[in-house]
């Protein structure tokens, strides 16, 4: 096997780990790993646009995740409201239900950043994460992730 087969299959084989583990410990709380990731970037960022939310998130492509606001909508835990200027512009907030709620998914986070940092200590997570952001530099789960990047480190 090639090298790069190889990798591509243990990035493949290590993505599909982890998410069975976060959706496994985001079960309790009714929620999905990709509907736990809108809730955190609501914690952090609310209010949000739907068009700027889509453009924030790796788990879905493309800048309209409608339905998946619409689930967290029906579950109470998202709110939209229109816009006092502009009532096309609907601002994504946490309910505080919501916001309790990406309270425990940041808590799941890092019982899952914990497990990744042992089976890291002994590499250069820096260089691993430096060729993985080379690798979906470009693309558009590397752009959103990029985004999200340069937003935080302001």
């Amino acid at each position: 096997m090639r090298p790069a087969e190889e990798i591509r299959y243990l990035i493949l084989a290590a993505q599909r780990e982890g998410n069975r583990r976060l959706a496994q410990e985001l079960r309790p709380l009714g929620i999905t790993p990709s509907q736990a990731e809108v809730l955190r970037l609501l914690a952090d960022r609310q209010p949000l646009a739907l068009s700027e939310l889509g453009e924030l998130l790796v788990c879905e492509s493309g800048n309209n995740p409608s339905r998946l606001v619409d689930r967290l909508v029906a579950a109470g835990l998202v709110r939209r409201d229109e816009g006092t200027q502009d009532r096309r512009r609907v601002a994504l907030t946490l309910t505080p239900e919501g916001a309790a709620t990406a309270g425990q998914v940041v808590e799941v986070e890092e019982r899952l950043y914990g497990r990744i940092d042992e089976a890291a200590a002994a590499y250069d997570a820096h260089a691993v994460a430096d060729f993985l952001r080379a690798l979906v530099s470009g693309e558009p789960s590397g752009l959103a992730l990029a985004r999200r990047m340069a937003t935080q480190a302001r």
